[in-house]
């Protein structure tokens, strides 16, 4: 089985988030943006069938979202997915920041960003909300990470 986990092309978060920032400006309008984000969802890395179960779900997302972090060397790696296309892009937004870092940047790295890059305005209020939940099943896992050392 191909490893179904996020592992990071940009250096840091805040490089990551700046990076996204650059390229969404390089599209005109949000049609334009939301296809280039269903893009990043099909690029996630396959998630296994048998993690798309209630003990993987991320609970307050309209869509069904299945997340799964493990522990390598100092760092958290997460492997996520969704059965909505705008919503798997999104899952692959916030493991591009998150996955691959230690517990001490994910939790150093608030969400704010997804407001920042006009992510969260641009949804219906409830992807926005599970975009939100995401990030904080994330950042919750960073914080049982770090106390369980």
């Amino acid at each position: 089985m191909a490893d179904p986990f996020v592992h990071p092309q940009d250096e840091t978060a805040a490089e990551a988030i700046a990076a996204i920032g650059e390229e969404l400006s390089m599209f005109d309008d949000w049609m334009e943006r939301y296809q280039y984000i269903i893009e990043l969802g099909r690029s996630l890395p396959a998630f296994p069938q048998e993690w798309t179960n209630d003990a993987h779900r991320v609970p307050g997302c309209q869509s069904q979202v299945w997340l799964e972090a493990k522990h390598q060397g100092d760092d958290l790696f997460f492997a996520g997915a969704s059965d909505a296309a705008i919503v798997s892009g999104l899952v692959a937004l916030l493991l591009r920041v998150y996955s691959g870092r230690p517990p001490e940047e994910i939790l150093a790295t608030g969400p704010e960003f997804l407001h920042e890059l006009g992510l969260v305005q641009a949804l219906s209020a409830n992807r926005g909300n599970g975009v939100e939940a995401m990030a904080q099943a994330i950042r919750s896992a960073a914080a049982q990470d770090r106390s369980a050392e």
